[in-house]
């Protein structure tokens, strides 16, 4: 879909689509009722705005929406995001299994990084330098990669990636 037509969209359709893309809602609420946006760019730019803006509740919410990493996703834009996990060898596989064992052990969340394009060896390897992270050092990481996991999202959702 197009920018026009996702700004002509009823509010319940819209923030349908965006919770697709990210599953908190007051993210998608905001986007939505600051409609219509002047371009891709101009959207990319609010959501990357209201999800800094975003409480933790509504980060949580938000992972919550996403697989672990090497898991078999249910959602299509996370199984496509994960298409270098799923060819991985057995013994990575395993190792990301465990590392996320370990991740969701340390951080409390599911351990979430924007897979899109990246083999399962660099996701294992990235997994295991951020278990080295503080709570708040991470807790800002993760909020990084949810923004690019956001924008590669839409610029699908509106025909721009």
């Amino acid at each position: 879909m197009r920018m026009a037509e996702f700004d002509a969209l009823p509010a319940p359709a819209a923030r349908a689509a965006l919770v697709d893309c990210c599953a908190a809602p007051e993210w998608a609420g905001r986007l939505v009722a600051e409609r219509p946006h002047s371009s891709l760019a101009a959207l990319l730019d609010r959501a990357d705005a209201i999800l800094a803006d975003l409480d933790d509740d509504q980060v949580d919410l938000a992972l919550a929406g996403h697989p672990r990493i090497g898991e078999r996703p249910a959602h299509a834009s996370s199984a496509r995001e994960q298409a270098g996990v799923a060819a991985a060898p057995d013994d990575v596989r395993a190792a990301l299994v465990e590392g996320n064992r370990a991740y969701e052990q340390r951080f409390g969340h599911v351990y979430l990084v924007c897979a899109d394009g990246r083999p399962a060896t660099e996701l294992l390897d990235v997994l295991r330098s951020r278990l080295g992270n503080d709570p708040a050092t991470e807790r800002a990481v993760l909020r990084g990669e949810l923004a690019k996991i956001n924008r590669i999202r839409l610029g699908r959702l509106l025909d721009n990636a």
